[in-house]
């Protein structure tokens, strides 16, 4: 106990030593300069800071020393560089207004090693707020100097609203470039694009204190998107609350997915004047339609039941050589955003592809989808012990050569599983922006993709889009599974089109695809099919 109390009190001495030593003989340590010295036995020298409360602090050490960061009183607040460990940046924020210290220690291991300190950057709590960004739209630049001379937003919404928004302006000296600028009128609070070019929900700016909420982004003049705006999002760290006021924006007159004619459910689409043209979405009068009938299958397997739709088209004779299959997942989008079977139509009435039927196929439940779409073995028994067997009975059947598997996000990742998996039935594997990221809870991401690099090669060919604005997750890991497919010797096809995780871009690609993997090849490819980007 006598041991401890002494112990005791030469802490407390050391430590009153150095808050007097602070007002008195410790030096201050200038900003933006860089003191050096080295550590002698026992020597710990340090140096003085005055700041504010919320002060952000930024240096670096060099040297295999340790640096600990004081109160005014000496007592320790905490290690900011460890001298056994690589990092010699450090930070921190003030936690009150006050006097500090820097103190340098010695490591063990190194006594008596030299250093070099320097403090490069305080910043007041004033300062750390964002700063909006430049106006780089030529418009709100002349809007933001007639605001500064007391005008008001009226006119400026009248054109807006006679032109429609997005505002899309050229880029000097960049021709296959626009700067698109997503507007909206009046929130109160915060303003997010849902579907933006980045590929986040992006917040909106405040152009002053106006009504003028605006973000722009830079997209090759190709690029095709669907979006939506949410105004004054509540706070919260859950992305999803967005959907709470997100709709298609009224300034727009393009809708996408609108079959309800509720703004709530619908999207907004932005077509530039390069995108990829499809034409093989619109109904033609002139052109034999197929028959879609829509049936309930349950399976012992999963222990649930789905609809299934099954298209044939004009003229389809079960059995018959020459015809082709599609199985397709996500029955909810590919018989509505993407119609599906007028795309079936057209393809084979233009030639393009030989007389194709379709199994597509819907998901229980939402829930469902994430169980089953991502690798899973029971799934990929309900798919080649139940579905095909019956798909067959019901006249739709074709040798694996001839039978395309497709779906897109999720849907994308089980086709090529089920293409590794079951090549007996499925020879074609389109993928439109396949979650290729994914793996099995604890284990590290693109499980599926080293699969493929441990199999031996199938017969498989394969088909991969993915879109310029979907970010790393998806569009670097496509990539990195195309290297590995290449490598492995896989006959496939690649393309990346100036879009995001959207179906408005999906229903140009499924077409796309299919006549790459099943079409009869005696014409060039359609421009349609020809990405361009920049």
């Amino acid at each position: 106990m006598h041991r401890l109390t002494r112990l005791s009190c030469a802490l407390l001495m050391a430590a009153a030593c150095i808050g007097g030593a602070m007002a008195a003989g410790v030096p201050a340590l200038p900003l933006g300069q860089t003191v050096e010295g080295s550590l002698a036995q026992a020597s710990q020298p340090t140096w003085r800071l005055t700041l504010k409360a919320g002060d952000f602090v930024r240096g670096r050490i060099e040297g295999d020393i340790s640096l600990r960061l004081l109160d005014e009183s000496g007592r320790p607040l905490r290690l900011l560089v460890d001298g056994l460990d690589q990092v010699r940046d450090f930070m921190f924020v003030a936690p009150q207004d006050g006097r500090y210290a820097l103190r340098a220690e010695a490591i063990d291991t190194r006594p008596g090693a030299g250093f070099k300190l320097s403090l490069n950057q305080i910043q007041p709590v004033g300062e750390q707020r964002r700063r909006a960004e430049p106006l780089a739209s030529p418009v709100l630049r002349e809007l933001a100097g007639q605001l500064a001379v007391g005008k008001d937003t009226q006119a400026f919404w009248k054109a807006r609203a006679e032109q429609g928004t997005p505002l899309v302006e050229l880029i000097p000296g960049k021709p296959d470039r626009r700067l698109v600028t997503f507007l909206w009128q009046g929130a109160k609070d915060n303003v997010r694009v849902f579907g933006a070019p980045s590929g986040n929900h992006d917040p909106l700016h405040r152009l002053g204190d106006s009504d003028v909420w605006y973000r722009s982004f830079g997209v090759p003049s190709s690029a095709r998107l669907s979006y939506q705006i949410a105004p004054d999002v509540p706070a919260s760290s859950d992305r999803r609350v967005l959907l709470a006021t997100s709709r298609s924006n009224p300034l727009n007159p393009h809708a996408f997915a609108d079959a309800s004619g509720d703004p709530w459910l619908s999207r907004s689409s932005l077509e530039l004047p390069d995108a990829a043209p499809q034409p093989w979405i619109a109904r033609r009068e002139n052109v034999a339609r197929g028959a879609l009938e829509r049936q309930r299958v349950a399976s012992r397997l999963l222990g649930n039941e789905r609809d299934v739709y099954l298209y044939r088209p004009a003229g389809w004779q079960a059995g018959k050589a020459g015809q082709d299959l599609l199985v397709l997942f996500d029955a909810h989008a590919y018989t509505r955003q993407v119609p599906t079977p007028t795309i079936l139509d057209n393809l084979i009435a233009d030639g393009l592809i030989p007389p194709t039927a379709a199994l597509i196929i819907a998901n229980p439940t939402d829930l469902s989808r994430q169980q089953e779409l991502p690798p899973n073995p029971l799934f990929a028994r309900f798919m080649a012990e139940e579905l095909m067997p019956w798909a067959r009975q019901q006249g739709l059947a074709a040798p694996a050569s001839r039978t395309v598997i497709a779906g897109s996000s999720y849907g994308g990742l089980a086709s090529a599983y089920l293409g590794l998996r079951h090549p007996e039935l499925f020879g074609n594997v389109l993928s439109l922006s396949g979650s290729y990221w994914w793996s099995p809870e604890g284990v590290e991401p693109g499980w599926l993709t080293r699969e493929y690099v441990k199999a031996p090669r199938q017969p498989l060919h394969f088909y991969l889009h993915s879109g310029l604005f979907e970010g790393p997750k998806i569009l670097d890991t496509t990539r990195h599974l195309r290297d590995v497919l290449q490598a492995k010797g896989y006959e496939l096809e690649q393309v990346e089109y100036p879009a995001g995780h959207d179906y408005l871009q999906w229903r140009g690609s499924l077409p796309c695809g299919l006549i790459s993997l099943i079409g009869k090849g005696t014409q060039a490819v359609p421009q349609a099919c020809v990405p361009t980007s920049s």
